[in-house]
């Protein structure tokens, strides 16, 4: 294996799912404080996501709440209710590109922008016969790091 050329920088956000937003809400918000910084709604991930967020600048940690607009529509991002983890990286082509020739297998759309503005790409929960290395049942998301959070987390 050859010296990894990119850094997971920290936990970027956590995202989870439900076939009840408003109750995801009430915990999140009403419940434990978390800031609400907007809304997307997106057909082709079959998703209505609000970002929340704890904490503030590049440290801050997003929480994205997730409902289904079809919940027998995949994918289903409230299957599991701990739909994925985000992590920051300085690097996510590099990575990408170094963690597939080390065999890791990513799910299908490449790097591409995500809700909040970031480029992502997601590490697929499960390996195959191609790409035998994976999450290890765990969806993980992969996100380019701005500058200030490289600066303020590197």
């Amino acid at each position: 294996m050859s010296t990894r050329p990119f850094r997971i920088l920290g936990v970027q956000q956590i995202a989870v799912g439900s076939t009840d937003k408003g109750r995801l809400r009430n915990l999140w918000v009403d419940m434990f404080g978390l800031d609400d910084r907007g809304t997307t709604v997106s057909e082709s991930e079959n998703v209505d996501e609000d970002i929340l967020a704890v904490g503030s600048g590049p440290h801050a940690v997003e929480v994205d709440i997730m409902e289904p607009l079809d919940p027998d529509r995949s994918p289903r991002v409230h299957v599991p209710p701990l739909n994925h983890v985000g992590l920051w990286v300085d690097d996510l082509a590099t990575a990408v590109g170094w963690l597939t020739r080390q065999g890791m297998r990513f799910t299908p759309g490449g790097i591409r922008p995500g809700a909040a503005g970031h480029d992502i790409c997601f590490i697929h929960p499960k390996g195959n016969d191609d790409f035998p290395l994976s999450g290890e049942g765990v969806l993980i998301e992969l996100v380019q790091a701005p500058p200030d959070v490289i600066e303020a987390l590197g």
